[in-house]
Order: structure tokens, then sequence, then C-alpha cells
């Protein structure tokens, strides 16, 4: 199998909070891998520690309060991004892993025009000329899909609309050919047409240049058609591990089982009208509960359960490690009955 190109190993990023009231563990043992030219979907309910996966992958959480703890590893080609030195790190980023970020209005510099935001980064990390640097930020407007790219460079970002904002964010993600693109919540607040072309964007992007996508978002329609291995996250942690199209054709954690069903579907019409939630919350990153995270809200869960914290176990299914779940009931099977 061929080598992974981004290697996380027992990713931990704990916050420290203001006025004693804990620290909270955002991040808690997420491991996952990356593999050159496909896209990972990492997925789960806001608060569950996906952005700040993201963030500390390039090490960008502010510290303090926040700080990546001793002992991660975040392997790319072979060098730990949590202790590369800060000047390596500064090469890496932009150049070789880059980040779309959730809200691109928000991520622009308001003072500045969008072509000479993307041309900084070529003059940067590629030593273009700025005449150079213009003229490739223009390129990358048109690969991007911007309509008459030449105009719009000149334009500051409360002159574009949101779907346009997104695609001036992905030419300057881009304008370096990365091996890596983190796209954190690329299509939020995009409607459903601008939605669609954004997605079907970076996947011709992807194909054109060969890289990786490390897919972040709470919307599972967008990874059922975008994404190649899911990673379902939960209280910190991955709870499940699969190729896409076996985690939606046999989910096995049970909170991968209730953001399914929770999904409208047109073929599958309730007569009820109202479709299955998850009850309770996700608990607080200062307070992940004893044994199963989930277990508070688990409809199977039993004493050892609330008592020993499950590792992520094989399923068994095709190659080892393909298919892991962070539940007992992979080995207690017969209790999947819902408790009364």
């Amino acid at each position: 199998m061929t080598e992974p190109l981004l290697r996380v190993r027992d990713l931990r990023t704990y916050f420290v909070t203001a006025h004693g009231s804990g620290t909270a563990r955002a991040v808690d043992g997420v491991s996952f891998d990356v593999y050159p030219g496909e896209t990972l979907g990492l997925v789960g309910e806001s608060g569950c520690g996906k952005t700040v996966t993201a963030l500390s992958i390039l090490r960008l959480v502010p510290e303090p309060p926040g700080h990546v703890r001793p002992g991660s590893l975040v392997e790319f080609e072979g060098r730990n991004l949590a202790t590369l030195p800060p000047a390596e790190l500064r090469a890496v980023r932009g150049r070789e892993i880059a980040l779309v970020f959730q809200e691109p209005r928000a991520s622009l510099n308001p003072v500045f025009t969008v072509g000479d935001q993307i041309a900084e980064a070529a003059v940067v990390h590629e030593r273009l000329s700025w005449r150079a640097a213009r003229a490739r930020a223009v390129e990358m407007l048109a690969l991007v899909g911007m309509p008459d790219p030449a105009a719009q460079a000149g334009r500051y970002p409360h002159q574009l609309s949101g779907g346009m904002c997104q695609r001036a964010m992905i030419a300057m993600a881009l304008v370096c050919r990365p091996k890596l693109l983190i796209a954190d919540e690329p299509t939020t607040a995009l409607d459903v047409t601008v939605q669609a072309q954004i997605l079907e964007l970076l996947g011709r992007l992807q194909a054109e240049f060969g890289m990786a996508i490390l897919l972040i978002t709470h919307d599972l329609g967008v990874v059922a058609g975008a994404a190649d291995r899911v990673a379902v996250m939960y209280a910190g942690e991955v709870v499940e591990q699969a190729p896409a199209r076996e985690l939606f054709a046999r989910p096995l954690h049970p909170y991968t089982q209730g953001l399914l069903a929770s999904v409208p579907r047109v073929d599958a019409p309730r007569a009820a009208g109202r479709l299955p939630a998850i009850p309770g919350q996700v608990p607080a990153a200062t307070a992940w509960p004893p044994g199963c995270r989930f277990h508070p809200r688990c409809p199977y869960a039993w004493a050892r359960c609330r008592a020993e914290a499950p590792p992520p176990l094989d399923a068994g299914a095709g190659e080892p490690g393909a298919h892991t779940v962070r539940c007992w009931l992979l080995t207690e099977p017969q209790r999947r009955t819902p408790r009364p």
C-alpha cells in the first residue's frame, strides 16, 4: 500500500480555560491517515473538535490558551509538524499544505484586493516578481471558474458574493500547487447550487493537481459525494473510520448510525413527519464522561461502556484496519438491543 502523505497519531490539543473551570480537551487522542490523491472526510457535530484538529495540524492554535500536547505526531512526508522549527513550518504552510477556512469573507483581508492577496502567497513561497505573481493570481482565478478574472482580481472582498469569495480562497490556497488541501466546511453558508459548484471545482482541481484533500464538514451528503474514506468524530475522538462506501452501507458505531438516521431521504419518506434524533447533547470538553464518551446518549450502553473506554477495534471486513470502531458492541454484539 502507498505510504500516507499525512499521518496523525494520538493528537491532543488542550485549552486552559479562564476562571479555573478546567482544561478543555478539545482534541484528545485523534489518529488518522491521508493518502496521496485521496479525499478523507472528517465529520461530526459542531463542537466535536474537527476545526481544532485542522488548526493543530499546521500549529495555528493560539498559544495560550491552547497547546498541542507533547507526544502528538503529525507526520507529513516524514517530518513531524508538531515539533518542526517555526521557520521550516512556515515553508510548509501554504506551499505544501494549504487551508481553506469556513468563512471566506472573514478570512480575506478587507483592505487588499483579492488579486493582491493571491499574489502575495506566490511571492512569499515561490519568490516570483510582483508582476509575475499578479499574472499567476489571474490565472488561478480563471482556473477556479471566476467570471472575468482580470477584473475580479482588482476587487475587494466586500465587492464579491459569498461563492466568489470562496473561489478566491481556493485560488489562494492552490496558487503554490500544494500536496494537501485542508478544506474546513468549504460549503457552509452557501446556497445549494453554489455548494455543488464548489464541490465539483474541488474534485476537478484535485484530479488536475493530484493533491490529497482533508474535507472537514458536518454535512453527510457532502461526504457521501466527495470522500473516499470517512473518519467520524465525537467528543474529541475519532469513533469510526472506514471507506465511504463501507461506512454508509454498514455503519457500526451507534453515533454514526444516529447521524445517518437523521439525514432526510427522498427514497424513504417517514409517515410521522419527523426524523429520529440523537438524544442529549455533546458533553463539555472540560468534563468528558468516563468510559465510552457516547454512553450517556447511546441506546445500547451497559456497565462496561460507563467504566471502560473502548480502543479502536477492527470491524473485520476487508483488509485489517480498514474499518475501525470505538465501541464494545463489536466484542459483544448480542447487546445490540436498545435499553428500556
